[in-house]
């Protein structure tokens, strides 16, 4: 507990329970340099004494100290200093590693997250989201993938997994005046998943100026008016980002209040805009150790792959720049080539997860076509099954994940533009056939390779990985002290013109996909 008050540092091989429980405890803990001491039921605070010295004579020369520190006498408090020398050399080393990575958790009211899960039956129109909120939001433990790690994870619960993975984050800090940066840990998707479909833009937007309105009497926000401030959206940047106010009008309009073009939004796909930025989707793969990853990787790399490609999901007919359909007609003409899974006509196979990483896991390509949005969890599912994916438009990964897919996405995708798909003048099959069995090995390895960064551990996870969590925070970090040496300059893009991110990658002639701002409604 000592270490934790000091540093943060959490006991080793605690169990996810163990872990809730310590949590619990520490809250009656508190740190006075070089003392721990504790809050008892009865109010009055005792002093912690190594177990090692509750014997004998040490017990003895502990209850006289303790009654002079009653009497408001220290003399003898040299008696304590040699056995917490190790805890004050810990302080030093944590210090050090958690330099310009410590993060500072604003306390919000219950009402703006953990108040929004009760009801679960009524959180989202078309199922009930009550088993998905197990375990922090990894949902169900799930069999027939692997012996552990495996849940049955909804993809719209990334606010919660990422708010119980900071809680036990090794540099969260109670000193905001350390912190590099500051997190809010608002389920604003969570709340717009009840009111998207049947309220009015009231309803959907008044949790999120109840938010600003408490974060704007806060210290922290007064710094840097929200510049160092972060915050998770589990839904896609549209959802936050309404034009107008007519009740048809799609989403919320979180994002486009004045106050929050300080604040970052790390959301599972993101925008224009500068200030927010993609990570990956939950998938159902949530490790405790690194065997299990190892093992898994090392399993998709013996992996034998029948089909040549795959696609699971459903055909777009309502939306004429879709290319499902002729990749769905083009699927089942390949006969045995192609594996499709219709999620129309199968939806209870689609809605198995074990049997979409089935159908991934038997195939060397998977595509990968925009849904109702650019991007699809199904991309990072095809990743952990091994399966090459095969992207048709550059907004489903390539100008989204820049912070964990590699620059050269040749090394790990294919691309085929929609349009001469759409047009007929170019074969999804003739494509991918012409892919040699040496390039296809070197892609699938640099996929598999992939995995540990795109995944959320276990937060009882017994292991240091860079995941996708960790990576998040770092990249947010240097991000924000990038704003803060720049805090005189506009780093905004203020139109709805892809042209600030395509050209930092290099790709400006991909601005052509995005010359019009689609799924502002449903």
């Amino acid at each position: 507990m000592a270490n934790y008050k000091v540093g943060n540092v959490l006991p080793p091989h605690l169990t996810y329970e163990q872990r809730k429980k310590f949590f619990h405890d520490a809250k009656n803990y508190f740190w006075e340099e070089p003392f721990l001491f504790k809050s008892c039921a009865d109010n009055i605070i005792r002093r912690c004494i190594p177990e090692e010295e509750v014997t004998g004579e040490h017990l003895l020369l502990q209850l006289n100290a303790l009654d002079e520190l009653h009497l408001g006498s220290y003399e003898n408090a040299k008696l304590y200093k040699e056995p917490f020398n190790n805890y004050e050399t810990t302080t030093k080393n944590i210090a050090k590693s958690c330099s310009g990575r410590y993060i500072y958790m604003h306390n919000l009211p219950p009402r703006f997250n953990q108040k929004l899960l009760d009801n679960c039956t009524s959180m989202y129109r078309w199922y009930d989201m009550c088993p998905y909120i197990d375990n922090s939001g990894f949902g169900p433990e799930m069999l027939g993938l692997g012996e552990k790690g495996w849940f049955s994870t909804d993809q719209f619960l990334l606010e919660l997994i990422f708010h119980t993975r900071m809680k036990t984050y090794a540099c969260l800090t109670n000193d905001s005046s350390l912190a590099s940066a500051i997190y809010v840990p608002f389920y604003g998707g969570i709340y717009l998943g009840r009111h998207l479909w049947d309220s009015n833009t009231t309803v959907r937007d008044s949790l999120g100026i109840d938010l600003f309105n408490w974060l704007l009497h806060k210290t922290e926000w007064k710094r840097m008016l929200g510049g160092d401030h972060f915050f998770v959206g589990g839904r896609i940047s549209w959802d936050f980002r309404r034009i107008g106010d007519q009740n048809s009008r799609w989403g919320g309009n979180l994002m486009q209040l004045p106050e929050s073009q300080n604040l970052t939004m790390l959301t599972i796909e993101a925008s224009s805009w500068s200030n927010e930025i993609a990570i990956p989707y939950p998938t159902h793969f949530h490790p405790e150790t690194q065997n299990q990853i190892t093992e898994w990787q090392n399993r998709m790399r013996k992996q034998k792959r029948k089909y040549l490609v795959a696609f699971v999901g459903a055909p777009r007919p309502s939306m004429k720049d879709s290319v499902r359909s002729e990749i769905m007609r083009e699927c089942m003409e390949m006969d045995k080539a192609c594996k499709l899974l219709n999620c129309s006509s199968e939806a209870y196979k689609c809605n198995n997860p074990v049997e979409v990483m089935k159908v991934f896991e038997e195939s060397v390509f998977c595509l990968q076509p925009p849904g109702d949005s650019y991007t699809r969890r199904s991309a990072f599912d095809s990743i952990i099954a091994g399966c090459i994916p095969v992207f048709f438009h550059p907004g489903s990964a390539y100008v989204q994940y820049v912070w964990y897919l590699p620059q050269d996405y040749t090394k790990y995708s294919v691309f085929i533009p929609k349009n001469l798909v759409k047009n007929g003048s170019l074969s999804i099959y003739q494509t991918l056939v012409k892919v040699s069995n040496e390039k296809r090995r070197e892609m699938r390895e640099e996929v598999i390779r992939l995995i540990p960064k795109i995944i959320y551990v276990n937060p009882s996870a017994l292991m240091e990985l860079e995941d996708a969590f960790e990576i998040a925070v770092k990249r947010v970090i240097e991000r924000i002290e990038n704003n803060r040496r720049n805090a005189s300059s506009k780093d905004k893009d203020s139109s709805w013109s892809w042209n600030h991110k395509l050209s930092s990658m290099g790709q400006p002639q991909w601005d052509t996909y995005f010359s019009d701002v689609i799924f502002t409604e449903k």
